[in-house]
């Protein structure tokens, strides 16, 4: 098979797949665990397709005592890998050996990266990869400051460089155990440091690069007044639901902890309270939260900011029979027709993996099983948050594999899986021959 002729979303899955393959057998070498620690076949595979999909979920109960140096170097490379993408590592390193990349190559980036053209996508590229990593190293200079008060000075850079690509890279592994941030809820530079990184990872490469270069409201482009104004909305009234729904029973439930809870919730994984222990409004909103997740071209998963201000404006603009429109500008058909799909696809994806696992689970003596424990897993799977209950661990080989799947499902896109089999997918017909067109009756 030639790889030339391989459709690009074919060869993005491809990609991925194979680097979830080579952490597989990396994390299945002996000197990536620890003496007397032991990873299963299973686990290790779930936590590279965890990682590459920049999930954070996780089926070893304690990732920081169960990994070696060398296994939680391999984990961070793959984090970076999946939060930039395969592809953007791969011509980055390209760019740096001074290798040419050719109009097909070219092609292929756009592909990767979402965009309309592949002028300048070369240059787009390097502006990623050094924007990133300039970040991850601010996030680790700031973390380094919370770790070194209780780790020796190596182990200290070692968490916070560690830390940093997993926040930024929107991904929620952690070595701090079961209670992830738990033990620095009111650290205020820990948790700042935190929540800047995620948002910034979470708003895209493009929406930083457009603040960057034009730093002016009216010179960003659309795609990054629709994202920055949803971004703050979702951030804000998070929190404020949270807080709300929390703090009458519970006092103790802070304005930071709840702030925290509303970024984190947004695909990036880490927690400063117990999911275990929130009421049952709270575990809904933040189900919502992690269905919607991040931004277009950026490190996190979900249905996507530009989808729910699509759908929510179509909404609106068919009640009142006007044209659907976004700062004077006209939302093509094809765009909401977009939007309405990978939604669709998306509850779907929920729906059936989420009773694939109950099925799985019913019997499970391990722990009590619920719709809403799996659901609410299911649901971090596929926004890529990582988020969990805790059942990670305890699930059976059947569910840890269908959550892998979702994952990847997730990180990918369910229009780019939909096209793996039908290359004429999301493509407009070309035809002669003319249809009477009928009104079905909706409602």
């Amino acid at each position: 098979m030639n790889f030339k002729k391989i459709p690009p979303a074919l060869k993005i899955a491809i990609c991925f797949l194979a680097v979830i393959f080579v952490g597989f057998l990396l994390f299945l070498l002996p000197i990536s665990v620890k003496d007397g620690a032991h990873i299963k076949a299973i686990d290790a595979l779930f936590t590279s397709f965890s990682a590459i999909c920049v999930t954070g979920l996780s089926t070893i109960p304690d990732v920081g005592a169960t990994l070696s140096i060398f296994g939680k170097v391999v984990l961070t490379i793959l984090i970076q890998i999946g939060g930039l993408g395969f592809v953007t590592v791969a011509v980055f390193i390209m760019i740096f050996l001074k290798m040419k990349i050719g109009v097909i190559d070219r092609y292929f980036i756009k592909e990767a990266l979402n965009q309309n053209s592949s002028k300048g996508i070369v240059r787009l590229i390097k502006s990623i990869a050094i924007t990133s990593f300039t970040i991850e190293g601010i996030g680790a200079i700031g973390y380094f400051f919370v770790f070194i008060k209780d780790y020796d000075f190596f182990e200290a850079v070692g968490m916070s460089v560690f830390h940093s690509i997993s926040a930024f890279n929107n991904c929620g592994f952690d070595l701090l155990g079961s209670n992830s941030f738990a033990n620095y809820s009111d650290n205020i530079l820990l948790n700042i440091t935190t929540t800047v990184l995620i948002i910034l990872g979470s708003i895209g490469f493009i929406v930083i690069q457009d603040v960057i270069t034009n730093r002016s409201w009216k010179k960003l482009s659309i795609h990054s007044r629709i994202v920055l104004p949803i971004t703050a909305i979702l951030l804000v009234g998070g929190t404020v639901i949270l807080k709300f729904s929390e703090g009458i029973a519970n006092s103790n439930f802070t304005w930071m902890q709840a702030f925290f809870q509303s970024v984190t919730t947004r695909t990036a994984g880490f927690s400063t309270i117990n999911i275990a222990t929130l009421n049952g409004f709270s575990i809904l909103i933040i189900i919502s939260l992690m269905f919607i997740g991040a931004s277009p071209c950026s490190t996190g998963g979900g249905i996507k900011t530009t989808t729910l201000f699509t759908m929510v404006k179509s909404i609106v603009s068919f009640s009142k029979g006007k044209k659907t429109l976004a700062y004077s500008r006209w939302i093509s058909d094809d765009t909401k027709l977009r939007a309405f799909t990978v939604t669709t696809l998306s509850v779907g994806a929920i729906f059936l993996v989420s009773m694939i696992v109950m099925a799985i689970e019913k019997n499970s003596t391990l722990y009590e099983v619920t719709t809403e424990k799996i659901l609410f897993e299911v649901t971090s799977a596929f926004g890529t948050v990582g988020l969990s209950f805790g059942i990670t661990p305890m699930l059976q080989t059947g569910s840890k594999i269908a959550l892998s799947i979702l994952m990847l499902f997730g990180r990918l896109g369910p229009l780019t899986m939909f096209s793996l089999w039908n290359r004429n997918w999301n493509k407009t017909e070309v035809s002669n021959v003319r249809y009477v067109e009928e009104k079905i009756i909706i409602g």
